[in-house]
């Protein structure tokens, strides 16, 4: 199918009101009235605060049949965003700077059109405008309040507008395709002094250098090189002059992978080598270790029904198999209780080529057509009675 005129001006409004005033996760107060209010203008059944801020919406079909969720994502980042778009933020220091928007956008205008045509529908349509998804747990927050429940859906679908693609293309591989995402915080601690006088200190700056070199060696060494991992400190604090040893040090970081069995035993292997380099160097620590996310798994049929509708949306040879990263994704905890695929769509061009999470980043909001083609398209295969 074709978007409409309409439907594609809609998708361009409403993703930039969304973009005007973007909100972090679980303070999506305004942006879910948006959703709320769109939904009751075509008379499509809704509710709000589950999850806290996210909201559920449910199409039935004039038929009997599967019942399938479609899944958004509404947050922003606290990120200034570059000035100069006339639908820039006005929220001084967030922007949706990941998709969101266009996400949010996206699922409404595919609604709007599912509701329409919902007699030739055989089955339901369950969606999910999920709060939280950077890192504050918006998906498990959701299905703590039910959102998967009564029923449960037979198959589930998202997207996620990708910036390293270019625009009119569809990448989706099964397995797993992006990363678990944990958290780790140390807290070095020595013996302060004066910097002239180094022998009779415990230096805990030494130590922490010392200790971010040797955690590379879990990646290098003690990983298996055909299954990815990503280990980075972003964060090293300590001192106050440049002339005392301090008492302590902070460092934090993120580790990131997609096999199972590494997620598994990679916390272990951090905490052997904090204890092993610490005490060479005499000093203790205290450690905090934080898992946000799961890895994302796509299931295989799953994601031969993505391409089956691609070839008909963007053409073979603007279909990908890939799309893997070291990125995270809470969607992953939907697909470990309900088999589905998450996929990505093109938005890359010239000038819409920021990374993500990156002040100037934008969409080519011809992007935002190849996914509602690709969500309605999903959609009318899935419940298209043929079995």
């Amino acid at each position: 199918m074709k978007l409409s005129e309409k439907d594609r001006k809609e998708l361009r409004r409403l993703r930039r009101q969304i973009h005007r005033f973007p909100e972090l996760g679980f303070q999506e107060t305004m942006t879910a009235e948006l959703v709320l209010d769109t939904l009751h203008n075509e008379n499509i059944e809704c509710r709000g605060e589950v999850g806290k801020t996210g909201v559920v919406a449910h199409i039935q079909g004039e038929k009997p049949g599967p019942l399938l969720l479609l899944r958004a994502d509404m947050d922003a980042l606290p990120i200034q965003e570059v000035a100069g778009r006339d639908y820039g933020s006005t929220h001084p220091g967030i922007m949706h700077a990941c998709g969101h928007d266009g996400h949010t956008a996206t699922l409404l205008v595919v609604l709007n059109y599912l509701q329409r045509n919902r007699e030739t529908l055989h089955g339901s349509v369950r969606a999910l405008f999920q709060p939280a998804e950077e890192g504050l747990g918006g998906a498990p927050a959701m299905i703590a309040d039910g959102a998967l429940e009564n029923p449960r859906p037979d198959i589930a679908f998202g997207l996620h507008y990708w910036s390293q693609m270019p625009v009119g293309t569809v990448g989706v591989a099964a397995g797993a395709v992006m990363a678990s995402v944990d958290e780790f915080h140390i807290k070095v601690k020595g013996k302060g002094g004066h910097a002239a006088a180094p022998h009779e200190c415990v230096d805990p700056i030494l130590a922490s250098s010392a200790l971010v070199c040797a955690l590379q060696q879990i990646v290098s060494r003690r990983s298996d090189p055909l299954k990815a991992v990503a280990l980075t400190v972003g964060k090293f604090q300590g001192g106050t002059s440049f002339n005392i040893i301090p008492e302590e040090v902070q460092l934090s970081g993120t580790v990131r992978c997609l096999d199972s069995d590494v997620w598994e035993t990679i916390p272990g292997q951090i905490e052997e080598v904090i204890q092993g380099t610490l005490k060479a160097h005499a000093c203790s620590y205290e450690l905090e270790y934080l898992r946000t996310n799961i890895p994302l798994v796509n299931q295989e049929e799953a994601c031969e029904q993505v391409r089956q509708v691609a070839r008909d949306v963007v053409g073979e040879d603007r279909l990908l198999e890939g799309g893997k990263t070291l990125g995270g994704e809470d969607m992953a905890d939907i697909l470990k209780l309900v088999p589905g695929c998450y996929f990505f769509v093109g938005s890359g061009s010239g000038g819409f080529d920021a990374p993500h999470h990156h002040p100037s980043f934008d969409l080519d909001e011809r992007a935002l057509e190849t996914g509602a083609e690709m969500l309605i398209g999903l959609t009318e295969k899935i419940l298209s009675g043929s079995g």
